[in-house]
């Protein structure tokens, strides 16, 4: 997927939780399995696909799969979750699919009881996947209206700014107004001092890095549609960089054009 194929996809998602009764072809399940393969082994973490993911959940209608998003108990795990995670989202959106990011409305504990994690690993939300219905249900409706009666703009996000934002800075935080958060809370804080671009959350050992996660992704993806290639340090800096590139799809597949690197270092 192109960085533009990416931002179209970013427009068009909503979390779906009515589905089609029928799962997933096995072509788009194989595809699923190779980029949580991929995500694991760049970012050390432990997605896990499930085929049938009905049983975990009573409010979700029909028949869909779904993407346990687990790894190590760290803050870097937790932001690199929601990173990877939302790539694997925003690929199955742009191909058509429903998706959504699940942090406690499924049975944790049955999910915990149906897989093979490490006790010092965590599960820190699901990602659901399935072909959606073609109209909102009455519970999606009712979810939205719940969870989006005010919305964050970027500008409430910004803690500190000495002087204008650059054109590709304001760009990346109008995509990070559209990134899925836990009941819209929208919990990253930035900065921009004497330059620099920075970011951070109130309780970092907290699914609160989740979000923070999936809003360093949609950043990166913005700001590199405005010309500016860059990735998120570990001190959580947005540093600009010339020439490297995150591969998400599956090796055989065309390479990916979002900044980063392939490297641990982390949607």
């Amino acid at each position: 997927m192109t960085n533009e194929q990416y931002i179209e996809a970013i427009e068009k998602r909503h979390s779906r939780r009515a589905y089609k009764p029928k799962h997933l072809s096995q072509e788009i399940k194989d595809v699923i399995k190779q980029m949580v393969d991929v995500v694991n082994e760049s970012a050390d973490l432990d997605f896990l696909f499930i085929d049938d993911a009905t049983p975990f959940f009573k409010i979700f209608s029909g028949k869909f799969s779904m993407i346990v998003i687990a790894g190590p108990d760290s803050q870097k795990a937790r932001e690199d979750c929601g990173y990877y995670g939302e790539s694997i989202v925003l690929q199955c959106v742009y191909h058509g699919l429903g998706t959504c990011w699940v942090s406690g409305t499924y049975n944790e504990n049955k999910v915990y009881e149906a897989i093979n994690l490490a006790p010092e690993k965590r599960i820190y939300a699901v990602i659901t996947i399935g072909y959606a219905k073609d109209s909102y249900s009455l519970v999606e409706k009712s979810m939205y209206k719940a969870t989006h009666k005010k919305n964050k703009s970027y500008q409430d996000m910004i803690e500190v700014c000495d002087e204008k934002l650059p054109e590709a800075y304001s760009y990346g935080l109008s995509l990070v107004e559209k990134g899925p958060s836990a009941v819209n809370r929208r919990p990253v804080k930035f900065r921009y001092e004497n330059g620099v671009f920075s970011g951070h959350v109130d309780e970092p050992y907290s699914d609160k890095s989740v979000d923070f996660g999936i809003a360093k992704l949609h950043f990166v993806i913005g700001a590199k549609a405005k010309g500016v290639n860059g990735k998120w340090n570990f001190e959580n800096v947005f540093e600009p960089i010339d020439s490297r590139r995150l591969k998400f799809e599956p090796k055989n597949n065309e390479e990916d054009e979002i900044n980063g690197s392939t490297e641990k270092e982390n949607e």
